[in-house]
């Protein structure tokens, strides 16, 4: 087993001699600095390769203080205040922090501002209000008594978000606040090249630039508390100028409004049906930052270095999944991997020579002080994430955050030590190839492969209250037998379905782009999707699939699906729900009692006749259904938080729809805490335990040839084919 390599390791100032004993001990052949620090010199001659993290957009204060009308911008709405007569006044800042934020007082207000009445959704006259620049107060004159009133007003952001996330979490003092910057403005675009064409030369012994990231954050935005107030991995929020919308006018024929951003305060989260604006917007915004990516790519070729983008922070506009990032020229993306879906986030990137995870725990004091065993957080996150891995190899691991803290936690240092080890050896066992798939899976939604591993996200690896029972399916399937993709509904307008597709999971909450909404009013779309599952394909419809109030139905796939979801204008119809069907092949695998999580109910949903067979309705709630068309199938799926039960009771959903029962039991585990990959040009299989208790499994092989097995906690196990 190979004991060295494909591991990079974080270190910081006067930490040298314990960094080369745990570089030793975790077989790391490259070591990086972490935000805030510097590596020592005795590090850059251990023969390993060295990662330098760059920030292109923020670190140099000696040039954007002097040019502050310069930093990153954002369209941001005030409180809603109500009137109470024919005047108002909206204070911009409140429940803003003022050390992140601050208006932008010197591009014309009433040309790229609005004022706008929420009740009615009237844009005000800009004669109808007037901005008080020494207080931060527009004052209204036009008001309705008993409406409420918003500011879209643009602001400077004077405080790097994840510096200053930094800055906080690890209590750095009165450490000088970093100001970002916005490459859109020629003076500062020329600063950014002439400073990293500087740095080039002043750091020969780096091997590997790590941009961390290029120029524009990902949506985020803190409260007068220090908390986070608005925070969206996709949000095109924080790109905006003047001059960048002057210029997008010219090129595109018509004007941004703020509310385009801003969209009645959503900020155009992933979750809303991307308008032509917002997509216009991302065009535009991409181009720009692919451009300037590229010249800084080829600069770090040209210096003899490679170029490595962190999946994080101000990746904006770089989309790794849009057409063209290949010409980008990047050898590698890094990401943080919180899961099997992030991992996939990560692995699936085409384009790069290699893509590397930064596993958690992070090395910072929320998780490493005393009394706490950061050990446990890494076995977790490693267990979800290899599961993925074997499905879609990342090439390298490593950690992020400052080692000196990590190094006082025994366990956690032996922890990493198994880990990495076990990371090599999968490496070493497979080539680096994925596992066979045995069925091909599309997820189908408004954005497509653009958002490939992202849907269902509202932050990094953190779903939240409403999105978890659909973000769970998406773990579920990051280490599951299959092969995903991501598709669109102008995917399927355009082209049809593909023709080696063998089903389509679609859906999410009404009126997201995950649902569809109104694009469901395009016949075309679903008279392709009912002639495909007609002639034999399959559909699985999550939580609220094809939504839309229409023609007597809500659930626009409903016959296909065979349930449709009561809005309360039939509840004079009677419906009858049939006899629960106890034994069936979707559900062979369910624990003792059925008891599976399907997350929060859809309220009312429904059969709509008595030939759909119902495997799970609670208290008059449909959870799951299996119902014939023509010659496919169509399974409705409530919704499925991530648990070994629920990925195993998907893994049957999905062969059972596609028709392929009888593939089923090869290659697959008895115990649905475990799973087995399998690698048909190694010559090999490996069995893994999700769990931190001893588990009991068989696994039958393609040949009939049935193994047991029982798996010490969180072991993998191999075994030749």
């Amino acid at each position: 087993m190979t004991t060295t390599g494909r591991f990079t390791l974080p270190s910081e100032e006067n930490f040298a001699r314990k960094t080369e004993e745990l570089a030793e001990l975790w077989g790391a052949d490259a070591i990086r600095n972490s935000d805030g620090t510097h590596l020592d010199q005795a590090l850059m001659h251990l023969g390993r390769k060295v990662y330098s993290a760059y920030f292109p957009a923020r670190a140099h204060n000696e040039w954007i203080s002097q040019h502050m009308n310069e930093t990153p911008q954002v369209y941001l709405m005030s409180e809603r205040i109500l009137a109470h007569g024919g005047r108002v006044d909206v204070p911009l800042m409140d429940h803003y922090f003022d050390q992140q934020l601050r208006p932008n007082r010197d591009a014309d207000p009433h040309r790229y501002w609005e004022i706008i009445d929420r009740t009615t959704g009237r844009v005000l006259d800009l004669e109808e209000w007037s901005l008080d620049p020494d207080r931060d107060l527009v004052h209204v004159t036009g008001a309705t008594p008993m409406h409420e009133y918003t500011a879209s007003f643009l602001a400077y952001i004077i405080w790097d978000p994840v510096e200053m996330y930094n800055h906080l979490t690890n209590d750095w003092g009165d450490k000088e606040h970093e100001i970002p910057f916005d490459i859109y403005h020629p003076a500062t675009r020329k600063f950014v090249m002439d400073a990293y064409r500087q740095w080039l030369g002043q750091n020969p012994a780096t091997d590997v630039v790590r941009f961390t990231t290029f120029f524009y954050q990902f949506t985020l935005i803190f409260d007068q508390h220090h908390r986070e107030k608005l925070v969206d991995w996709f949000g095109y929020a924080c790109t905006v100028s003047p001059e960048a919308l002057d210029d997008f006018e010219t090129r595109y024929g018509y004007r941004l409004r703020p509310e385009d951003f801003i969209n009645k305060g959503s900020y155009n989260s992933s979750f809303c049906i991307p308008s032509k604006a917002q997509r216009d917007w991302i065009d535009f915004l991409s181009g720009v930052v692919r451009k300037n990516v590229k010249t800084m790519v080829d600069m770090t070729h040209q210096a003899g270095k490679e170029a490595m983008m962190f999946l994080g922070d101000q990746w904006i506009g770089t989309e790794p999944y849009m057409p063209g990032f290949e010409n980008l020229g990047l050898d590698a993306v890094v990401g943080s991997v919180g899961d099997g879906t992030t991992l996939r986030m990560i692995s699936d990137i085409p384009g790069v020579r290699y893509t590397e995870g930064r596993f958690l725990p992070y090395f910072f004091p929320d998780t490493f002080y005393e009394g706490n065993d950061p050990s446990v957080e890494g076995l977790s996150n490693w267990r979800k994430a290899r599961r993925a891995i074997l499905r879609s190899p990342i090439s390298r691991m490593g950690y992020g955050g400052y080692l000196s803290l990590a190094a006082k936690f025994p366990r956690f240092i032996q922890t990493v030590t198994h880990i990495a080890d076990e990371f090599r050896d999968l490496h070493d066992r497979t080539n680096g190839k994925a596992a066979q798939g045995q069925l091909n899976v599309a997820v189908l939604n408004a954005w497509g492969a653009m958002r490939s591993w992202m849907a269902y996200t509202v932050a990094h690896a953190l779903p939240n209250k409403q999105t978890y029972s659909y973000y769970g399916v998406l773990e579920a399937l990051s280490g599951m037998r299959v092969n995903v993709r991501f598709i669109s509904f102008d995917d399927v307008l355009a082209q049809g379905v593909d023709q080696d597709l063998d089903v389509i999971i679609t859906g999410g909450p009404a009126d997201t782009a995950f649902s569809g909404g109104t694009v469901w009013k395009n016949p075309a779309l679903v008279e392709t999707l009912r002639t495909w599952v007609d002639g034999g394909g399959a559909l699985v419809g999550l939580g609220q699939p094809a939504a839309l109030d229409m023609e007597g139905r809500f659930f626009q796939l409903a016959d296909v699906l065979g349930i449709d979801q009561e809005r309360f204008h039939t509840l004079s119809v009677d419906k009858y729900f049939p006899t629960i069907t106890a034994r069936h092949f979707i559900t062979e695998d369910l624990p003792e009692g059925g008891g599976v999580d399907f997350g929060e109910q859809i309220a009312n949903t429904y059969p709509l006749n008595e030939e759909v067979t119902l495997l799970k309705a609670d208290q008059g709630q449909v959870q799951l259904a299996v119902n014939q068309y023509g010659k496919g199938r169509g399974i409705y799926l409530s919704g499925l938080p991530y648990s070994a039960a629920n990925a195993r009771l998907l893994e049957r959903i999905l062969f059972y729809a596609s028709r392929h029962e009888d593939r089923y039991a090869d290659w697959s585990c008895t115990n649905p805490h475990c799973e087995v990959a399998h690698f048909p040009e190694a010559g090999n299989y490996c069995v893994i335990n999700n769990t931190d208790l001893v588990q009991k499994t068989s696994v039958r092989q393609a040949d009939g040839q049935v193994r047991d097995f029982v798996l010490e906690p969180g072991a993998m196990v191999w075994q030749q084919a």
